[in-house]
């Protein structure tokens, strides 16, 4: 296996509040997020979501496709979000969100492990290109988050999304 680790940070100008909302709510992804297929919930978690599992699958800039679990397994009210994923990626996921005046800003870590062969043998030459790939899946939700809080009638704060 191959081991990846991704920073994504995003800025919104609106509440915390909302970005939250939109981000936490998996199950509506794929009607603002561009290359997420589909996310089917598998296992109901507690009262509030704790151990509930998504199957989500992606597709990418790139001409392939992703499915992997995504089981909550933390939650910190507007402060925190965490998921293990188990399938062709296995890793953690960490949402955490901060609040500085009218802005919003939220980083989403990202270190997981290539479970498909082709993806394992192709590393030492392809993960720059994996990296791309990741960055645009990113830029894409950056994308359609802005686009989702502004039809809350809210302004997005017009940044193009740092990926580290």
């Amino acid at each position: 296996m191959s081991q990846y680790s991704f920073v994504t940070h995003w800025k919104f100008k609106a509440p915390i509040d909302q970005v939250w909302t939109i981000i936490r709510d998996m199950d509506s992804w794929p009607e603002w997020w561009k290359y997420v297929k589909s996310v089917e919930l598998i296992r109901q978690g507690d009262h509030n979501d704790i151990g509930s599992v998504r199957r989500i699958t992606w597709s990418t800039a790139l001409p392939y496709e992703l499915s992997f679990n995504s089981e909550l397994i933390s939650l910190d009210y507007l402060k925190r979000i965490e998921g293990n994923a188990v399938g062709e990626l296995t890793g953690k996921g960490i949402w955490t969100f901060v609040s500085k005046g009218d802005v919003t800003e939220v980083r989403y870590d990202w270190i997981v492990e290539t479970t498909k062969w082709w993806m394992n043998l192709l590393a030492p030459f392809a993960r720059p290109l994996f990296k791309w790939n990741h960055d645009q899946v990113m830029k894409a939700g950056y994308k359609g988050l802005q686009e989702r809080l502004s039809s809350n009638q809210q302004k997005p704060y017009i940044d193009s999304p740092h990926i580290i």
